[in-house]
């Protein structure tokens, strides 16, 4: 086993142990569909109703090249929910509210607090995040309306004459590079939160955990699109109502296929 396959190895154990009380969490990011971008609502393979949430959403930014804001706006589309506007952003972010739920023991989810439903086992406020880039992963910027986000770092290991070198500094390019991502909350790096590399494929794999600087690294997965996932649970503002914060990020991004 090499040095690489360690740190993997003992990536997954500690994650594993601190993922067997959660469970999955439906999350907002961007894919292409019929050559137009939209906001996809849901988890793994589960795509919902976005326009049944349309007015959860709270911002949607474009961005050109440089990180200067452009021209963007939501439009519904029939069954979807397109990203429109005069300019062609080069990169979006996105907030949707998701409201307040809390689930009963008998396993149903309501969408009340813990003043309306005292039996609750878990009561929580919802937010979801979402930064996509048209094109390969490159340097992100500390987004304002993004209060957990995920941002590529330098540092991740790279392969070099047949062994890994721990201060890679290249994007990845291709499936199976080694991507290193940190986790913001509040434009801090934060400790605990839990990365999904993979959140449309596998949405149930054991996660990362970040440590101290808020950074994990892991394969890319896809040839394609690749939507990264982050939970973390901030304090809550209303402990009447619900005991916490459920935050939800992804970064989403391709890696292009081959010429036909």
């Amino acid at each position: 086993m090499n040095r690489l396959q360690k740190i993997l190895t003992v990536s997954a154990t500690v994650a594993g142990a601190m993922w067997a009380a959660q469970a999955s969490s439906h999350g907002i990011w961007f894919a292409e569909r019929s050559d137009a971008l939209a906001l996809v609502y849901g988890v793994g393979a589960d795509d919902l109703d976005t326009v049944k949430r349309f007015d959860k959403m709270v911002s949607l930014t474009g961005y050109d090249e440089d990180w200067n804001k452009v021209d963007a706006e939501l439009v519904k589309a029939g069954p979807m929910v397109l990203v429109g506007g005069g300019d062609y952003p080069m990169a979006v972010s996105g907030v949707m509210n998701n409201g307040i739920w809390s689930r009963t023991p008998d396993g149903k989810w309501h969408n009340k607090g813990y003043d309306e439903v005292p039996d609750a086992v878990i009561s929580e406020r919802t937010m979801k995040y979402a930064v996509h880039l048209r094109g390969p992963l490159r340097e992100i910027p500390k987004l304002p309306t993004q209060t957990l986000q995920i941002v590529p770092v330098d540092g991740a290991p790279a392969l070099k004459d047949g062994e890994y070198n721990l201060h890679g500094e290249t994007m990845p390019a291709q499936a199976g590079d080694i991507v290193k991502v940190q986790v913001l909350y509040k434009g801090e790096p934060v400790a605990g939160a839990r990365v999904v590399r993979d959140w449309v494929n596998d949405p149930d794999q054991q996660p990362w955990i970040t440590g101290e600087d808020g950074t994990v690294h892991f394969p890319v997965r896809n040839q394609g699109l690749n939507v990264i996932g982050a939970t973390y649970d901030g304090p809550s503002d209303t402990p009447k109502v619900y005991k916490k914060i459920e935050h939800f990020a992804t970064l989403s991004f391709v890696l292009h296929h081959l010429p036909e």
